[in-house]
């Protein structure tokens, strides 16, 4: 199909199942350091047992994500999407080699020192997933809905990947000496090798893709200046040109305060959805669901079952007739979910670890679910600046409410020996 473009020249529009590939791939890329230090939890907790690190390092990573997916999102229309972007899997990739780094330099030693290094890259790794997170699903925002349903997929498959390798580690070196730590070295280096993999997709094989192409001209002709540099690293300068020196056009487009107006719901969908997920996940997994058979593979079991009902639900809303697009319906759904705070915590106090791992599941179900569906659903209807600022302002919200989750989630302590 030759589709004639507003920029005068005829793109092909193919390769959208290599670009749906990709945006999988960015996505998993976005979230599997993360991911990484959540799943290696077990380790960290016999480094630091006092220092409560699920908790705390959740706390420190969200600060930097949230300030600084702030101000991107407020100069997101004189941003340049593509420096932007690999500059977050530059971080990514470095932050990750640099935990391998600082532990083989202590000799997997705890304390303090050791621990305030581990928060200072856990803060680095806030700044590249607010730089990543909201310049991807900007970037996407203009394009298919269902590469943004992608790359949300991948970011599941991060976690159910990591999971997996967590597992695997675990029984390879469960009985060799010093096999927690191995499986660690062995795990963050697989991470690292991902994030390097995403740089080298983001920066030289996506921006050429023509379907990549065609929105992104597209998207220049409609006055967005964040585009130029991916265009002409695809060979485009036509396109880059028109449209992004001309500061004329800009008034036209909705201001960040009135598109936020305008989906307000959505954005409070997003905050919504993961402030209740990160009040559970992962710090009460780890220290309030109690002992139980499965012993120190416990935790780790129950991340594991988050991780993957969470991949399997964002695949979900492919499937027309059961997506959820209501505005009040997927309002209603998402307020109906805070019912798990009591069953989670009747369900440490007084059921087995069946009930847990059945909870959980439908913790990550819920989870997937409801946020492809507001994804998807959120930037129609605009021009494709306009898309890309609400795809940002939209990740500030979903970063938002995983600080505010992340907080909620010590009110679990209240009351529980040596909590604090």
């Amino acid at each position: 199909m030759i589709v004639e473009e507003e920029t005068g020249f005829p793109k092909r529009l193919e390769g959208k199942l290599q670009a749906l590939a990709v945006c999988w791939v960015l996505g998993f890329g976005s979230l599997v350091s993360w991911n990484s230090m959540l799943t290696i939890g077990d380790y960290y907790y016999s480094l630091f047992p006092g220092y409560h690190p699920s908790r705390v390092l959740t706390l420190v990573y969200q600060p930097f994500a949230v300030g600084s997916i702030a101000i991107l999102a407020y100069y997101e229309a004189r941003i340049n999407t593509r420096k932007r972007n690999i500059f977050g899997y530059c971080l990514f990739c470095l932050s990750t080699f640099m935990l391998i780094v600082l532990d083989l330099a202590t000799s997997g030693k705890g304390g303090i020192g050791p621990f305030i290094g581990i928060c200072a890259i856990v803060g680095a790794f806030g700044v590249a997933d607010a730089h990543v997170q909201g310049g991807i699903v900007g970037d996407l925002s203009f394009m298919c809905p269902e590469f943004i349903q992608s790359f949300l997929a991948g970011l599941a498959a991060s976690g159910a990947l990591t999971s997996a390798l967590r597992l695997i580690t675990k029984a390879a070196f469960e009985k060799s000496k010093d096999g927690l730590r191995k499986g660690t070295m062995l795990f963050l280096a697989i991470s690292t090798f991902f994030e390097f993999m995403c740089i080298l997709l983001y920066a030289t094989i996506f921006p050429k893709l023509p379907i990549v192409k065609y929105f992104r001209a597209k998207a220049a002709s409609e006055g967005s200046k964040t585009v130029s540099a991916d265009l002409v690293a695809a060979g485009i300068r036509k396109a880059a040109a028109q449209g992004v020196e001309d500061d004329a056009k800009l008034p036209d487009r909705l201001s960040n305060k009135q598109l936020l107006l305008q989906n307000i719901d959505y954005a409070l969908d997003l905050f919504l959805i993961y402030v209740l997920t990160l009040s559970i996940f992962p710090g009460f997994l780890y220290e309030n669901t109690g002992k139980h058979q499965l012993g120190d593979w416990y935790a780790l079991v129950l991340i594991a079952m988050y991780n993957i009902w969470d991949l399997i639900a964002r695949y979900i809303p492919l499937i027309d007739c059961i997506k959820l697009e209501s505005r009040k319906g997927l309002m209603i759904a998402i307020l109906s979910r805070f019912l798990l705070i009591p069953a989670f915590y009747f369900a440490a106090k007084y059921g087995d670890q069946g009930w847990m791992i059945f909870l959980v599941s439908f913790l990550g179900l819920t989870n997937g679910y409801l946020t492809v569906c507001v994804m998807t659903a959120a930037p129609k209807g605009y021009k494709g600046p306009e898309q890309n600022a609400l795809g940002n302002l939209l990740v500030v919200f979903l970063l938002g409410g995983i600080f505010a989750g992340v907080a909620l989630d010590w009110l679990w302590l209240i009351g529980k020996k040596d909590g604090f």
